[in-house]
């Protein structure tokens, strides 16, 4: 069983998908590197649960 993750997580990565279609995919180090571009999280934690929620939402888009 994976670990939980928290909705204010999950609602930010769904809404910078909606909001940055073109930055974001499914490789996680890219969309690190994307977060940390665009400066919208301060924190190094809280920037890698993001990004590794952001690989789960995209996958799903694609199909």
């Amino acid at each position: 069983m994976g670990r939980v993750r928290t909705d204010f997580i999950k609602r930010l990565a769904e809404k910078l998908v909606e909001t940055y279609p073109d930055k974001f995919g499914t490789d996680y180090t890219k969309n690190k590197a994307a977060l940390k571009e665009l400066k919208i999280i301060n924190e190094k934690f809280t920037r890698n649960k993001v990004a590794g929620y952001i690989v789960r939402v995209a996958s799903r888009k694609r199909y």
